[in-house]
């Protein structure tokens, strides 16, 4: 259960594609060893009303909630993550340069007694 979350403010989608946001994060996802490729799951919403930090009307953010099923090495989610930041670091070089950018990524382990699935694409993936 890979879930990757991406809030962002609405001013952002003006000068960085998300979409090739999602790419590179899903890159990066689908590279590891560590999420199964069944599991994925990348959505990007821009925030309807969000206030960035001082309220100046160039601040952006982009925040991301990596949300994975328990059971992985707290190194090896450490390490997927440091690739994860530095793959959508490099996306966002421009909005990073200024100084009225913010980015985030947090790890979530979610409790396997604490989530129900239904998910048919994994029998179908590991059929290929």
């Amino acid at each position: 259960m890979p879930h990757l979350h991406i809030e962002y403010s609405p001013g952002l989608a003006q000068r960085v594609d998300v979409r090739e946001v999602c790419r590179a994060a899903h890159g990066v996802m689908t590279a590891s060893a560590l999420f199964p490729l069944a599991g994925i799951r990348i959505r990007a919403f821009a925030a309807d009303h969000c206030i960035v930090a001082d309220d100046h009307p160039d601040n952006d953010f982009l925040a991301m909630t990596l949300s994975v099923g328990s059971g992985r090495f707290q190194s090896d989610l450490q390490a997927a993550g440091e690739q994860l930041f530095s793959a959508v670091q490099q996306m966002l070089a421009g909005p990073l340069s200024t100084p009225h950018f913010a980015l985030s990524l947090e790890i979530r382990e979610i409790d396997a007694a604490l989530s129900w699935k239904d998910t048919p694409i994994h029998a179908r993936l590991s059929k290929q």
